[in-house]
Order: C-alpha cells, then structure tokens, then sequence
C-alpha cells in the first residue's frame, strides 16, 4: 500500500467513518428509547386535544377491524390484535412518542405480511401495503412525535417508515393491487414537517417569553442600581458637607480655648487629620459615582461648564420653588404643613424633598389636568409626607422612559428605616404616604418589605411597574 493511500484510510477515512458513527450514535439515542414525553395539555382548550386523539384512536380501531375482516377476509383474532396496535399506537404516542412510532412501525409490518397472503382473493381493489386506518394512526403517531422530539429524530423516523414501505412494496410483490405506499410517505412527510414547524414555533415562543422575563428582570435590576446610585450620589455630598465642617471645626478649637493642653491639641489634630483624610476618600468616591453622562434624575452640564450634580442638595426650604416650577406647567398644587416645622437630618431632609418632586413629577406624566396636594406632617418621632392626585382628564401619553418614580422613594425610605404606601385614590386618583423616621429604629432592618403597593393594572412602561414589589 502506498503512503498516499496510507494518509487516505487514516485521515479522510478515519474521519468520514468518525462523523457517521456520531450521526448513528444520535439517531439511536433518539428512536432507541422508551422515555416519557408526555403531551402538555393546551393553554386554551386543557385536555380537549387528547380526548380527540383518544376519539381518533378509537375510530383507527373499528375501521381497522371492519377493513381487515370484510375487504381484507383475516380472521378476527389477528385483525383484531393489529387494530387495537394501531389505535393504541395514537393513545400511547400521547405520553411516549417514540415506542409509539415503534408499535405503529410493527403493527403496520405484521398487518402487511398477513394480508399479503390474501391480495388474491380480491385483485386490484384492496388497499396495501398501509389499510386506509393505518395511515390515519401513522399520522397520528407521527404528529405527535414531530410535536416533541428533535427534528433529526422526526425526519430518521419518517425516512425508515419510507423504507420499510418501499421494501414490502416494491420488492415484494406476486399480484395486482391497490399501492398505497406512495400516498401514505407523502402524507406522512406532510404531517412531519407540519409538526416540526409547530414544535418549531413552541419553543420560539418559549424562549421569547424566557427571554421578555430575563429582559425585565434586567431592566429592573439596572433600574434599581441606578436610582441607587443616585441616592449614594445624594447622600455622599450630604457627608461630605459634614466631615468638612469637622476638619474646620477641629481646627479651629485649639484657638477658642486660653493655653491649651498639648494632650488635646493632639487628640484635635488627629481629628481633623482624620476627616481631611475620610473627606479625601469621599471625594475619590464621588468621582467615581459620577460620570460625564448625568445621572437619573440629574440635569446636564450648563452653559457655564457647571454641572447640577455638584450643587447644594435641596432640603425642604426648597419646597415652595418645586411647587411653583409645578404650577408653572399649567396644574393647580397646593400645600399644608401640619405640626410644629423643626430642622430635621440631612438625610431625611432631602429623601423628603425628593420623594415630593419624585409624586409630582409622576402627577405630570400620568395624570394629565389632575390637581394635587402636598402635606408635610411633622410628628415627634419624624416627618410624615403625603402627596394626592386628583382624577385625571384625559389619558395619559405612553412613557417612553424605564420610569422608576416610586422605585426611588422605596429606596430612600427603606434607607432611612421609614414606611410607605402607594395605591389608588377615590375617582381614579393616586396617594403616595411616607413616613421618615428621625432615626432608623434599632429593632428594624430597614428594607423594602415595610413598602406597600397596590395597583390594579400597572402600566408596563410607566413609573407604577418599577415600584411595583
């Protein structure tokens, strides 16, 4: 043998041998096997789809019977057991497609041998090699296993019936008769690729939904670590404000006091060294939260380079410009402030103020021509925010936005430790209540299990879907 031929029968050989090994591996994982492949009842119409192929597989049954014994002169015993293997090859294709097209496959073969006995006795009028009841079944069968199985598997299954029809067909044949092979591998090719175009849409579908529920989940997840930025944002300037007024603080102290001791010179320096160094590290964070691109809810840089993002955070003081710019946009907005008004924490301060801009803001998006009303009760152990819409009168524009309104008051108001409620109000309004806390209470992991919500039909692109727990 030559080193060409050698290099032949070793690599091209090898791997052509390799590749139909690995094909006939597969094909007979998939025909091979007796697993359960139950159909899944229909979304619409539950059990209706197998209680007609049980109905089918009865009348398989009867007419299989009738055809064999009159037209076909078998006796009853055997007519009667290649019948019940047809009709029970549809019931069983149900629940195991597989040895279903197995028992169709068998039952179709004995039922062709037997009466190939007989063609004689009635020349070119009785149907074979398939009986009109047996390519009903074989349909059947084949349907319900293009619905299930992989389309390899459906097309290797088709392609032995084909065979196995063109065998008894024509290669043995003695007398005339009335061919049905043809007409039953093509209706039977019909049936496949119906199926598998049907299975095919199943799990187009399927993975469409999976994919919607992954997208939304993200949407979400992205939607929450954005406003949760943001707060962080906020909340670090708020910090930062107050380590500046220590390091100032402290170094200011040793010159009220007339000859200080050296002792609390040193522990007055170590604080201010202290906060210059905490502050230095908030400022590296802050750099880091903020980007060139603003942030949710931030206004872009100025004419004068300036950026929104390194202004004073507002406070409640800043309550009344918020409600004019409201009425500025054509809705009527009042206010009550009930209790005796104190400076309240930093914290709490700006959670209030954002939670109102945040109601208002959603009062002008979805609430077209509603009026609204802004009351700030101040109680011994905190603040008490409460923003109500009136009935809209007109319906709201689609919002194109992720919309996450009431996502941000549920994170600053678990933050603070507080609670909250968003529902709808009398006549198709909307309440927004939240309680903050002057200090988180001890016993309380603040988180959003203290929020309620409740909507009856959220808009799947509005602010309600993103507070929605």
């Amino acid at each position: 043998m030559s080193r060409l031929a050698r290099v032949t029968d070793t690599g091209v050989g090898r791997a052509l041998r390799a590749r139909v090994g690995g094909w006939l591996r597969v094909l007979r994982e998939d025909l091979w096997t007796v697993r359960a492949d139950p159909l899944p009842p229909s979304t619409w119409l539950r059990w209706l789809p197998h209680g007609l192929v049980c109905l089918a597989a009865f009348g398989v049954t009867v007419a299989g019977l009738g055809d064999m014994m009159d037209n076909g002169h078998l006796s009853y015993g055997p007519a009667l057991l290649v019948a019940i293997a047809q009709g029970g090859a549809a019931v069983l294709g149900l629940w195991r497609p597989v040895p279903a097209w197995w028992l169709s496959l068998g039952a179709f073969f004995t039922g062709a041998v037997m009466l190939h006995r007989r063609l004689d006795i009635d020349l070119e009028t009785y149907t074979w090699p398939w009986t009109a009841a047996g390519i009903i079944g074989l349909l059947l069968v084949l349907l319900l296993l293009a619905l299930r199985v992989p389309t390899r598997a459906a097309v290797a299954a088709l392609a032995v019936t084909a065979l196995v029809t063109y065998g008894l067909e024509k290669l043995w044949v003695r007398v005339d008769h009335d061919a049905t092979g043809t007409i039953a591998v093509a209706l039977a090719t019909l049936v496949v690729v119906v199926g598998t175009a049907l299975r095919g849409r199943r799990e187009a579908r399927a993975q469409l939904v999976e994919q919607t529920t992954l997208t939304a989940e993200e949407r979400t997840r992205r939607t929450l670590l954005e406003e949760r930025s943001r707060i962080a944002r906020e909340l670090h300037d708020v910090v930062a404000h107050h380590m500046s007024v220590i390091s100032i603080q402290a170094q200011v102290a040793p010159h009220l006091v007339e000859n200080p001791p050296d002792e609390l010179k040193e522990n007055l320096a170590g604080i201010r060294q202290n906060a210059v160094e905490a502050l230095t590290e908030l400022r590296r964070v802050l750099g880091v939260l903020r980007s060139e691109q603003p942030g949710p809810g931030e206004e872009p840089p100025g004419p004068g380079g300036g950026n929104a993002a390194h202004a004073p955070q507002p406070t409640l003081d800043r309550l009344d410009a918020l409600v004019e710019n409201t009425r500025a946009a054509g809705r009527e907005v009042t206010t009550e402030i009930n209790g005796e008004r104190r400076p309240l924490p930093p914290g709490v301060e700006l959670s209030a103020y954002r939670i109102v801009q945040e109601a208002l803001s959603n009062v002008l998006r979805h609430a077209p021509g509603a009026s609204a009303k802004v009351r700030l009760t101040y109680r011994s152990d905190g603040l008490e925010v409460e923003v109500v819409n009136s009935r809209p009168t007109g319906p709201a524009s689609p919002s194109k936005g992720a919309g996450h309104g009431l996502l941000g008051m549920r994170e600053r108001v678990a933050m603070l430790g507080g609670t909250m409620t968003a529902h709808p109000w009398h006549w198709d309004g909307f309440k927004v209540t939240a309680f903050l806390p002057d200090t988180p209470p001890a016993d309380a992991t603040p988180g959003s299990d203290q929020i309620t919500y409740y909507f009856p039909d959220p808009d799947p692109d509005s602010d309600l879907e993103a507070g929605t727990p």
